[in-house]
């Protein structure tokens, strides 16, 4: 589904309208048109947008067209360039998979929380609903903990029935808890319609891709694993993925990988190494995926150390 819509290698735009510090600089400077350039001529043929609430809401929750601007200009971006976009709520007001300096919490808890989801995901749907073809809408990124599934499938099921009376057509993605984890997608409810993507992120082994992350207390940042010491073969990845491919394959939907990559503290070499295995299955499997991240955040592709392999990197995409 999602490569004949055009929705087949990726990358994100992270850190430009979240994890971000707002200031007006960040907002207008980080991304510009050179970078949607760029990126086309790379060969990728889609770029994933992580968008914090507070950038499309105000405090009180009202819209906030500055905020809309921003994504109608990147949406223009991508019309000159040929690239599709996936609109993703990276934070919405009450939940963020990332705790770390993050003061959002009772989402899950709260329908007055739960319906401002799905206003916000209504007015993207006014704004952005009318061009299935070439945007597609990721719900919320990344549920963290087991015990939220049966809430998030009743708001996913609610949110995606809101979106389909302004949107009918448009690809929704919707992934599962452990930070969208791959052995997760069959604790997703069947799909809403024919339009519904299995979304997953991997960054697994997570000793390998995130060595010296102070950001996570799964890891020891102290620790280094080369690619050769990490015992990473395809096989890995065939079993991480098995349970997602048998719920999308029972369902008659398709997989979205929309997390992928690196730290910028492992070797470049290296880096060519997990890309060439993850990519061949996921092309094995017709898995739509989109790197992590084009620019900065730790991961950068755009990175002056990759210059060196980063035509080989992004073939074994």
């Amino acid at each position: 589904m999602l490569k004949t819509k055009g929705f087949d290698k990726g990358i994100n735009l992270g850190g430009w309208l979240s994890q971000c510090d707002y200031s007006e600089e960040r907002l207008s400077q980080f991304i510009t048109e050179k970078d949607f350039e760029t990126i086309a001529s790379w060969g990728f043929d889609h770029v994933r947008i992580p968008i914090d609430y507070n950038i499309l809401e105000n405090e009180n929750g009202s819209f906030c067209d500055s905020g809309f601007a921003r994504i109608d200009w990147a949406l223009e971006m991508c019309r000159k360039y040929g690239l599709r976009t996936v609109l993703d709520l990276h934070k919405t007001a009450g939940y963020s998979f990332d705790s770390y300096g993050e003061s959002e919490a009772g989402f899950f808890e709260s329908g007055a929380l739960q319906e401002r989801f799905y206003r916000l995901w209504e007015e993207i749907a006014r704004h952005y609903g009318s061009t299935p073809e070439t945007v597609a809408f990721e719900l919320l990124n990344e549920v963290t903990d087991k015990g939220y599934i049966a809430a998030w499938n009743r708001i996913a099921d609610a949110c995606i029935r809101r979106i389909r009376a302004i949107a009918p057509d448009t690809l929704i993605l919707v992934g599962s808890y452990h930070n969208n984890s791959a052995p997760a997608v069959p604790a997703l409810d069947p799909p809403y319609d024919d339009n519904i993507v299995y979304n997953f992120h991997c960054y697994e082994p997570l000793r390998f891709t995130h060595q010296g992350a102070y950001w996570t207390d799964d890891i020891d940042p102290a620790v280094r694993l080369s690619f050769a010491e990490s015992g990473i073969t395809e096989d890995f990845f065939e079993a991480l993925f098995a349970p997602a491919i048998a719920a999308a394959e029972k369902y008659g939907t398709s997989l979205y990988c929309g997390e992928y990559g690196v730290i910028d503290i492992v070797s470049p070499e290296d880096t060519v190494q997990w890309y060439r295995i993850i990519g061949n299955v996921l092309r094995k499997h017709g898995i739509a995926r989109c790197c992590w991240s084009y620019k900065e955040m730790d991961f950068g592709l755009s990175d002056s150390r990759l210059d060196a392999v980063r035509a080989e990197l992004i073939e074994c995409m």
